[in-house]
């Protein structure tokens, strides 16, 4: 089956300069009319004696972001990829890549079968295809170690972290940079070109990868870099062996034809499908579904942060990252003092690992001013909210934000769960004020969950997802209901946790299971983290009574064992050490909290275990999907990859049961249900899709708005 066209490539002559112009907007992926534009015409620039030599550019400002990712497993007329590059590799007139803007995956490979290369200083270049479970399958494994050696392409590709034009410069990857005009600078350029007798070409390159030969630091280093940075995934391995290739290998179309193996391998491990889903998944969950496109904005120019402790201290950093000047408020001098200082030794720190300039601390630095008064926040295009979860606390600044700062002003919480349209209530302004949930630290952690209230307006929440994209963040909306999306679906994970160690398992197999399942830490681990005081102390002080789940939790605080902030919880710590150590003593207290409570402790599979703490994500995220409480299952990936350690080579957990089977789900839930009848009784909409055969992503959507904000909100608390 074949498939229209996508794309072209516009052809002109300057003088003795034919000029390709990638033309697919909006960003030139290499689709189909792409490819055989650039095999076609430049067959048209060699077989025309007027023309000496040929520039190949972008259109608008992007040179080429990559594949075209909609037409993995289409068949299309015209020539595939390496074919339309081989085709540019053995022109007989030397080629330019004039670098316009991004040349990503396949936009780089196809500059580096260029003779040369040169760039804008905006230009981006880098081969980032491991964030989609695959690997540079183009030649970007064999061409790109020719250049800049094998570690630094290692590093490179494995990160896949773009460079600027000016460190593409210094490694290797362009030959100069355009200070005017790109397409003069490059004609200038190929002109001084033209009359050499031979035009380099990347894959005869072969000094340093024969300086590597025989060694092997540099696959070790990159062995260990994967481990630690891209644990359970499938490409990051593939991509080392190509490496391994071009070092090894005489022939450079040998180690083209392991590349070309290794990237089939990956296109068909489901890590892939997984990966992708992801990518077009942040992309979705950025879109209201009920808000026009063309929905006005506010300009944010300046912000206010009320709060200066860890969390406002890295909102504060977010904006100021973004170019934003911020003040940041606290009334209490000492705090104030402390929470500058925190920023300016996280922004140290980055100077001392080669993360930022001095000059480039200094400029953020200059950008977030301290303040003690409220009077400051006038002028000010939004405040954020960032003191700690007390609802009555939030609602008296809220008040007061309402009355010293400007009309238009959007006033945003910064909370993890109590009620926006309570802290909406207590101003003049409901329509401005939004929940804004940034995980910690909230200068890292690239989730934002961003909360509609019952009046929040369009105009807010479009320029509140803006923002969220401005800084870097992975922004999914959720209605205003307990717990949001996130720590709703958490509550049923770490309720199995805690009653798996009622019936038998250790914390250390819990953790070791779901940590071997994919996620970044285990239950346990998170909790010491956290604190286990935290839900204890709350307890208390509302004289509420113990909930069985967290019967051995709250014993543990009992006895001291508080977590990681005095070296004991359910592990004990070393001084100044996060690695989590057996606590043995604790086992005599499990038993005991057991017995007391009638449960017969028995030996526990790591897949039960890890059976029984996904599904609770499931079934509780078929239930917000129902309730309209995120938009999509989609939505429930993102905020669980970005924000709680889920592995993103396994999509999330709805993408996750989709690729289980939702009757399977369902399955496993009954064998469990004897256990407890109550929790495991599946959602509605599980049970539906899967008589169906179908998958979350066949869920219908709430269409009517008045539909999702009517839904019923109760117990608004603090999760």
């Amino acid at each position: 089956m074949t498939n229209e066209l996508k794309g072209k490539v516009n052809y002109s002559v300057n003088s003795n300069i034919a000029i390709l112009e990638v033309d697919n907007p909006p960003v030139n992926p290499l689709s189909s009319g792409v490819r055989a534009g650039l095999a076609e015409f430049i067959e048209k620039a060699n077989s025309d004696e007027s023309v000496k030599g040929v520039i190949l550019t972008g259109a608008g400002r992007s040179f080429i972001a990559g594949a075209d990712i909609s037409e993995f497993g289409k068949s299309f007329d015209g020539p595939d990829l390496n074919t339309a590059l081989r085709a540019i590799e053995f022109s007989k007139k030397p080629v330019l890549a004039a670098i316009n803007g991004t040349a990503l995956g396949g936009g780089l490979e196809t500059a580096l079968v260029c003779n040369y290369r040169m760039g804008t200083n905006k230009a981006i270049v880098g081969l980032p295809e491991v964030n989609l479970g695959l690997l540079p399958g183009a030649g970007g494994t064999q061409r790109l170690p020719r250049l800049v050696g094998p570690s630094q392409s290692l590093k490179m590709m494995l990160s896949g972290t773009p460079l600027s034009a000016k460190k593409a410069l210094e490694q290797g990857i362009l030959d100069a940079i355009s200070e005017n005009s790109l397409i003069d600078d490059a004609i200038a350029f190929l002109q001084d070109k033209i009359d050499l007798s031979d035009h380099p070409k990347v894959r005869d390159k072969n000094e340093k990868l024969l300086e590597a030969r025989g060694s092997e630091n540099v696959l070790a280093e990159a062995k260990a870099l994967a481990a630690k940075t891209r644990r359970g995934q499938f490409a990051p391995g593939q991509i080392i062996a190509c490496v391994e290739a071009a070092i090894n290998e005489d022939d450079f179309d040998v180690g083209l034809k392991k590349e070309s193996d290794y990237f089939l391998e990956c296109l068909m491990n489901p890590q892939r499908e997984a990966m992708i889903h992801i990518f077009f998944g942040e992309r979705a969950a950025s879109k209201i579904a009920d808000i026009p496109k063309d929905t006005p904005l506010m300009p944010i120019n300046t912000a206010g942060i009320v709060g200066s402790g860890t969390m406002g201290g890295g909102i504060a950093m977010n904006l100021a990252n973004a170019g934003i000047p911020v003040l940041i408020l606290d009334q209490d001098e000492e705090n104030l003092e402390r929470g500058m200082g925190v920023i300016e030794k996280n922004y140290q720190m980055m100077v001392d690992r080669g993360r930022m300039s001095q000059d480039q601390k200094d400029i953020v630095m200059g950008l977030i001013t301290p303040t003690l008064s409220y009077d400051d926040l006038a002028d000010v295009d939004m405040v954020v909210e960032a003191v700690y979860e007390n609802l009555e606390l939030k609602e008296e600044i809220f008040k007061t934000l309402d009355s010293v700062t400007k009309d238009s002003a959007i006033l945003a919480s910064n909370t993890s769960g109590l009620d926006i349209d309570a802290l909406a209530a207590s101003t003049n302004r409901p329509g401005k004020v939004v929940g804004t949930h940034f995980f910690s630290p909230a200068n890292v952690m690239r989730l934002l969950e961003v909360v509609r209230g019952k009046d929040s307006s369009d105009e807010t929440m479009a320029t509140v997802m803006s923002l969220g994209k401005k800084i870097g963040k992975a922004a999914v909306v959720s209605l205003n209901a307990p717990g949001f999306i996130g720590n709703r679906m958490l509550a049923g994970y770490t309720y199995q946790a805690n009653m798996l160690l009622l019936e038998g398992a250790l914390p250390s197999q819990v953790d070791n299971a779901l940590e071997s399942f994919g996620m970044s830490m285990g239950p346990f681990r998170m909790l010491d983290l956290v604190g286990l005081d935290l839900g204890w102390r709350a307890r208390k002080l509302a004289n509420i009574e113990t909930p069985l789940a967290n019967k051995i939790s709250d014993e543990l605080c009992e006895r001291d064992r508080f977590g990681q902030k005095n070296s004991k919880g359910f592990y004990n710590y070393s001084e100044g050490s996060r690695a989590p150590n057996p606590a043995p003593e604790n086992e005599e207290i499990y038993k005991e909290i057991s017995t007391k409570n009638n449960i017969q402790r028995r030996e526990i599979s790591d897949q039960e275990i890890v059976d029984r703490c996904i599904l609770a994500l499931v079934n509780e995220g078929a239930r917000i999907l129902e309730e309209g409480v995120a938009q999509r299952s989609g939505d429930m990936d993102i905020v669980y990859i970005n924000g709680y350690g889920f592995p993103i080579w396994r999509g999330g957990p709805m993408f996750y049961a989709n690729q289980l089977g939702l009757e399977e789900i369902i399955k496993k839930m009954d064998i469990f249900s004897d256990l407890d009848k109550e929790f495991w009784k599946p959602a509605p909409l599980l049970q539906k899709l899967a008589d169906q055969s179908a998958t979350f992503g066949e869920a219908p959507a709430v269409e009517d708005r008045a539909e999702l904000l009517s839904f019923k909100v109760t117990n608004m608390g603090g999760v």
